[in-house]
């Protein structure tokens, strides 16, 4: 994932000039996007909030400042992955399973999906619940290992994983703006607004 880390200051080299389209043959098809950055592109677009983290110890302070400067600290947290809770057992969550308690929702997903920049989540984040039945803020803790092209490889990849037994309730999240951002193209959607927090793990 060596985009992420040119774009977020890494101590990796600076990249090597590309090519612009236009000083291609027009005849030449169109380059496409290495999937990292494609993702990047569109999750933003959406209206998400991205954090790259190149190590666990960025991840807890990212997670540290959103709760800060949300005032987030002393608020109830939904959160249904008992091992979120055990790898960030120093934040104590004021965890509970109640969504109309709860100010925020803390989850993973199962797949980042590059082609439209959204996250795919199935019963193993959500349970049943539907996307409006939870919290409006959202914080998501991915890695740069479930990127993939598109929702076609995100479902295999759920397939794959679980093979024993699929989950069910899979759907995509993909409106991260608030109320006052909505545009018409979001309208009857579940918009959230949502953190990703995103661990390089390759």
């Amino acid at each position: 994932m060596s985009l992420f880390r040119r774009i977020f200051g890494s101590k990796s080299e600076s990249p090597k000039d590309h090519i612009p389209n236009q000083e291609r043959g027009k005849y030449m098809p169109e380059i496409k996007l290495p999937v990292d950055e494609r993702f990047t592109i569109n999750f933003k677009a959406n209206g998400g909030k991205f954090l790259y983290c190149e190590n666990i110890e960025e991840i807890y302070n990212s997670l540290e400042n959103i709760l800060i400067e949300n005032e987030w600290q002393d608020k109830q947290v939904f959160l249904l992955d008992d091992r979120l809770n055990k790898l960030f057992e120093g934040f104590q969550f004021k965890a509970t399973k109640s969504t109309t308690e709860s100010t925020y929702f803390f989850t993973t997903c199962e797949h980042l999906i590059s082609d439209d920049g959204s996250l795919l989540i199935s019963s193993h984040q959500i349970a049943e619940k539907k996307l409006k039945e939870l919290p409006d803020n959202f914080i998501v803790y991915a890695t740069t290992s479930q990127l993939v092209e598109n929702i076609g490889e995100g479902l295999k990849g759920i397939k794959n994983n679980n093979k024993s037994k699929i989950p069910t309730n899979i759907t995509t999240i993909k409106h991260f703006k608030t109320a006052a951002d909505k545009d018409f193209l979001s309208y009857g959607s579940s918009s959230k607004n949502l953190y990703l927090l995103l661990l390089e793990d390759l």
